[in-house]
């Protein structure tokens, strides 16, 4: 019977973000940031929680090391928390905050995990956006400074970097649909502040360079090469109908939610139909000269998290897009009603090296988020505890069916990190959706290698699939 066996030296990874797992948002000098401010706010938050305690990584981080060592991940994707390193956006670095990054890096290292960081998962200070946030265009400039100042720490020993993390994210749901931090309603001001996370992922590459980062051999000299990138959040598009209308929108959605940020960041600038669109409603972005040269500084490779189809309606009664998202038929869907399409995420890799990355030379791409969450089930398997969660198992293991054809035909990846290690403080879900291989009790802070954890473990320390993936 067939196994699918990965490239030898594959990274098999697990991925978290700061403010969803570390807790302790006012220990050792840590800074406010848009999230608390925005957990306070009531209503923004499904249960009325916060990142406080989350799954308190920040004090039992070693022991969530030594979890990964025993699921044989040979990677890591964490992310720095901005308000640690410098409270108030800017100024002086936090030595205690740093340091739980130093500490944290050296751990993982003497555990054979390479570290993968990202600079930005969405926590800005508060103290920046007193001062406009994303919107402002000296935050992108702030940006720079503090990524200069974790490189400088951390670049002799982590040599994979991720810049921004779905900048379309930060800008969309957080300024004009209010969903997610700082709770923004205000078309203008998202579509300025997706131009200024993108002039602040070339900022953070050009203090890369000039700090000689790229150039250093790392830690892994011998595996995937050394390098930065942005992770954007693509995914695979379907029209609802074959009406001229909803085709129409399918392409206006992908060219205003990927096509704006990889075109940009490959050199190609803003896709014309998406300026043109957002110039007749009156919010297209202040663009200065030299602008897009540095948001086009040249990356190593693209980190790109992928979770499902959207499948589009057109709709001239959504403001600003005049789509919307439609029911996807028959498949399986995870608990937050997204529709499971593991062919997706082929599409989405094929499209993108096709299309972006073979032709601008020597890249790589990287799979840095990919989970589903469902509704756990603990049961009792004899005296032991046990989550016996077949459906997430079942969406790992397609959707990293999809990623080993993809590399069958040539498309360079060269790792793979499940959304989530842990389960997490799930922003406004709060913690009622669960996308963890890890179980976490968040009363008393226990972890439980869920079936998935099992089996995705197993995948890892096997550089394959088993047999019954490409069923």
């Amino acid at each position: 019977m067939r196994t699918y066996t990965f490239p030898e030296t594959f990274l098999w990874g697990a991925a978290t973000s700061a403010y969803q797992i570390e807790g302790s948002t006012t220990a050792d000098g840590r800074g406010e940031s848009i999230w608390d401010r925005f957990c306070r706010t009531p209503g923004a938050i499904g249960d009325g929680s916060s990142g406080e305690p989350a799954c308190d990584h920040y004090r039992r981080w070693r022991d969530d090391v030594a979890l990964m060592r025993q699921l044989h991940l040979n990677s890591y994707r964490f992310s720095v928390a901005w308000p640690r390193v410098f409270p108030d956006g800017a100024g002086a670095v936090n030595g205690a905050g740093i340091e739980f990054y130093d500490k944290l890096v050296d751990e993982l290292l003497a555990q054979g995990i390479r570290p993968l960081a990202t600079l930005y998962h969405w926590d800005l200070p508060a103290k920046l956006q007193d001062e406009g946030g994303w919107a402002n265009r000296d935050t992108a400039f702030r940006f720079r400074d503090y990524a200069a100042a974790v490189f400088r720490r951390l670049g002799d020993r982590v040599d994979l970097w991720i810049t921004i993390n779905e900048p379309w994210v930060a800008a969309m749901l957080g300024h004009f649909y209010g969903w997610h931090a700082p709770g923004i309603k205000d078309a203008a001001a998202a579509v300025q502040a997706s131009h200024h996370l993108l002039l602040a992922h070339g900022l953070a590459v050009e203090a890369f360079d000039e700090l000689g980062l790229r150039s250093s051999n790392g830690t892994a000299a011998s595996q995937v090469r050394a390098g930065i990138g942005p992770a954007l959040d693509i995914h695979a598009y379907a029209a609802v109908s074959a009406h001229p209308r909803d085709r129409a929108a399918v392409e206006r959605a992908r060219a205003l939610e990927a096509r704006w940020f990889i075109e940009a960041l490959t050199g190609r600038g803003y896709p014309e139909e998406a300026l043109a669109w957002y110039a007749e409603r009156g919010v297209a972005p202040v663009v200065k000269p030299g602008d897009m040269e540095r948001i086009a500084r040249p990356f190593d490779f693209l980190a790109v998290n992928y979770y499902r189809r959207h499948v589009i309606a057109g709709d001239d009664a959504v403001p600003l897009f005049a789509y919307r998202q439609a029911p996807g038929g028959d498949r399986p869907r995870t608990e937050l009603d997204w529709e499971v399409y593991p062919e997706g995420l082929y599409e989405v890799l094929d499209w993108v090296w096709r299309t972006y990355l073979q032709p601008a030379g020597d890249k790589f791409l990287l799979v840095t988020e990919n989970g589903a969450a469902y509704p756990d089930v603990m049961t009792a398997d004899g005296e032991e505890p046990r989550v016996r969660d077949a459906e997430r198992l079942s969406y790992l293991r397609t959707h990293l069916y999809q990623l080993w054809r993809a590399v069958q035909d040539g498309v360079p990846v060269r790792g793979y990190y499940v959304w989530s290690l842990l389960d997490n403080f799930e922003w406004a879900h709060g913690y009622t959706k669960r996308f963890g291989i890890v179980h976490v009790d968040f009363e008393t802070q226990r972890r439980l290698v869920k079936d998935s954890g099992r089996w995705y473990a197993a995948a890892a320390r096997a550089n394959a699939l088993p047999p019954e993936a490409g069923a």
